[in-house]
């Protein structure tokens, strides 16, 4: 037996063949092979059994079997392996974008969920997205950071609760559909307004995030407040972001907001992770024939400019709306449906996102180093 590799227990005449087929399984979300992406983090052979690991940086796990299946029968080729027992774990590294801000220490990422304007379905997407991610094997968190107009109590069905303080320092978190959820919406009544001036709401940002019983989390989603104000300035230099998904839909002038976002996180060195549209076209449902009645290919064009992918397009479907106004979002309330595979797909390509800007910081901080 002989491998560099800690983990790789396999004979070189194994080791090459086995080695050689996973170096051809593209991963569709980085865009390298699991050989090159440091996925492979065990080989060993038990008679005729492969013993094959695998750790995604990235949450994937309604792809799996699909995964273990495609590389079985690309290995099981090999006369020395008659079976594969692949066992696969994810693990996301602690990120922030912030060089002055330490990652806190149960929260490995921090996606802040903008948008240039309101009325574009931010909120909508933050929810779903956050379910997105849990239903893709993440642990998951949702903070409501608009102060002004908080939606997430609602959105998951929740608006009851209220954080209880144990100890006078901390306060609790609702729990929702397998996510934990804080907003200043839990503590003012549902029909009173906050009114208070920028530095207030953007102190109440950090209180929340600072001084909540947050579990062990992978991800959290921060439900930012439509615009480029105090909150958003807070978030960039108190608030260990790691990069910022921005939701616009095709029209002119939501799309003219949602580039003053893009460009506002370029600004502050906050990673844009990429673009999602909204509303993006309409089926019929007697005829299934599609229309664009906000325009056509707006978040496409604007992805592109900005060099940022577009992690998805959204249609304009009732029940998106009626679902979270009933508490139960898309992505629990019809798992199988087309929406909630869109908002799955996103939920990878964001999780792929973080894991390739991280990977991109090691490479220049490396470089860095060396001169």
């Amino acid at each position: 037996m002989s491998s560099s590799h800690p983990n790789y227990h396999l004979n070189d005449d194994l080791l090459g063949p086995v080695l050689a087929i996973l170096d051809s399984f593209q991963d569709p979300y980085l865009n390298k092979s699991f050989l090159s992406a440091g996925m492979v983090t065990k080989l060993a052979i038990e008679g005729k059994r492969l013993q094959l690991g695998l750790c995604f940086s990235y949450p994937c796990q309604t792809q799996y079997q699909d995964i273990v299946m495609a590389v079985t029968k690309q290995l099981a080729v090999l006369d020395a392996i008659d079976e594969v027992e692949c066992e696969i774990d994810f693990q996301p590294e602690s990120v922030s974008a912030i060089s002055a801000v330490e990652p806190l220490p149960n929260i490995r990422q921090i996606i802040a969920v903008a948008s240039g304007k309101g009325g574009v379905g931010k909120s909508t997407t933050a929810v779903n997205l956050a379910l997105a991610l849990a239903a893709e094997g993440a642990r998951v968190g949702i903070l409501d950071a608009d102060i002004y107009g908080p939606s997430i109590p609602m959105m998951l069905g929740v608006e009851s609760f209220k954080p209880v303080s144990p100890d006078g320092k901390i306060m609790t978190a609702a729990n929702a559909h397998g996510i934990t959820a804080q907003s200043i919406g839990f503590m003012v009544e549902g029909d009173q307004a906050a009114v208070w001036r920028g530095p207030m709401a953007a102190g109440a940002l950090v209180q929340l995030l600072t001084e909540t019983q947050w579990p062990e989390l992978d991800y959290m989603i921060i439900d930012m407040p439509p615009g480029t104000g105090d909150i958003q300035l807070t978030l960039s230099q108190k608030v260990p972001v790691s990069g910022a998904v921005v939701v616009t839909t095709p029209q002119d002038i939501a799309l003219a907001d949602a580039k003053k976002g893009v460009s506002m996180f370029q600004k502050v060195n906050i990673p844009v992770l990429g673009i999602v549209e909204n509303m993006s076209f309409h089926l019929c449902p007697e005829c299934g024939h599609k229309e664009h009645p906000f325009g056509a290919n707006g978040g496409e064009k604007m992805a592109t400019r900005y060099n940022v992918p577009l992690l998805g397009q959204l249609p304009l479907q009732l029940n998106i709306r009626e679902d979270v106004d009933k508490g139960t979002p898309t992505v629990v309330a019809d798992s199988e449906c087309q929406v909630s595979s869109i908002y799955r797909e996103i939920a990878r390509k964001v999780g792929a996102q973080l894991a390739l800007c991280q990977a991109q910081s090691k490479v220049s901080i490396s470089i860095s180093d060396d001169e």
